[in-house]
């Protein structure tokens, strides 16, 4: 081997060097998504799409591309059914006394109404009443509230005079007097 230069090393200069990163997302543009003039709302979302670049163009990146949406979220139905539900509760809350209130939840009469009433929204079914919060607590009165337990002079007789009826067991057994708990 001649004695001189390395042509090699002196020739490549920055041979090991790595390329500078670019972000990706530097070259994307957000671009609003619209549902058709139908729908009460019209903006759906937003996407990304990587900016026109020579012969490629933005637009035609967007073509072909599915984009999955609730029929609810289009309509705005939730708030007119919150709106129809909200009535119906708070005019069956004010027109009834408790006791008639919790009579109606029983059986749920109040849920099978705001299904009537929301029919012409969507057709719904199976609308039940999940939850009952008390915001003001009553004033209390000690007449309606023997009436509610069925102690009341309305109850039609005198609880003073009751008393309990001994029961005898068949077997005959007596459990022991405990001294202590």
């Amino acid at each position: 081997m001649a004695v001189g230069k390395n042509k090699r090393l002196t020739k490549g200069g920055k041979k090991g060097a790595k390329k500078k990163v670019v972000d990706p997302f530097s070259k994307k543009d957000w671009y609003d998504v619209k549902a058709p003039a139908m729908f009460n709302i019209r903006n759906i979302g937003k996407t990304l799409v990587t900016r026109t670049q020579g012969t490629k163009i933005a637009s035609d990146g967007l073509k072909g591309r599915v984009f999955e949406a609730s029929l609810a979220d289009l309509q705005n139905d939730e708030v007119a059914f919150r709106k129809k539900m909200m009535e119906i509760m708070t005019q069956e809350v004010q027109t009834n006394d408790l006791k008639e209130v919790v009579n109606k939840l029983i059986p749920d009469s109040i849920g099978k109404d705001i299904e009537k009433a929301c029919q012409s929204i969507y057709p719904l079914h199976d609308v039940f009443v999940r939850k009952v919060k008390m915001l003001k607590k009553p004033k209390f009165e000690l007449g309606k509230h023997m009436e509610l337990h069925g102690e009341g002079s309305s109850s039609g007789k005198a609880t003073g005079d009751e008393t309990g009826a001994k029961v005898e067991r068949a077997d005959g057994y007596e459990p022991p007097v405990q001294e202590s708990v």
